[in-house]
């Protein structure tokens, strides 16, 4: 289940907005990692590096397939999640809380606020099967 406190992607990555609003935390949603099984390999941007909306920051793989991680908010990577490297398994237990990929500090609000919502993701999934 999705918390009401994350905005969400149709690619399946979620974004919590920071207190302050500019900070933007991104990680991926419960379905993907249910949908993805176990994660064997993760590709992260540096701190400092550019990312735009919509466009990929990063890659995902597992044992069924390889995905490209998308950005919700274009701004700067302020921050990189590498223990996730050598713990994958965080995925499982904490995806909304340990497993985030990075922090992003945003240059548009309002891009952040056009996400979908929890509740419309969940009608979003649901829709999927």
């Amino acid at each position: 289940m999705v918390p009401e406190d994350v905005r969400c992607l149709e690619s399946h990555e979620w974004a919590r907005r920071e207190e302050g609003g500019q900070m933007v935390t991104v990680g991926i949603t419960d379905y993907a990692v249910e949908h993805l099984g176990d994660i064997v390999f993760l590709e992260l941007p540096r701190v400092g590096a550019a990312v735009k909306k919509g466009s990929s920051f990063g890659t995902i793989e597992s044992v069924k397939a390889a995905s490209d991680l998308y950005a919700p908010v274009s701004g700067k990577v302020a921050a990189v999640n590498s223990v996730l490297i050598d713990h994958p398994d965080l995925f499982k237990s904490d995806t909304y809380g340990q497993a985030w990929l990075v922090k992003i500090e945003a240059f548009d609000r309002q891009e952040y606020d056009s996400l979908m919502d929890a509740r419309k993701y969940q009608q979003y999934v649901e829709g999927l099967t």
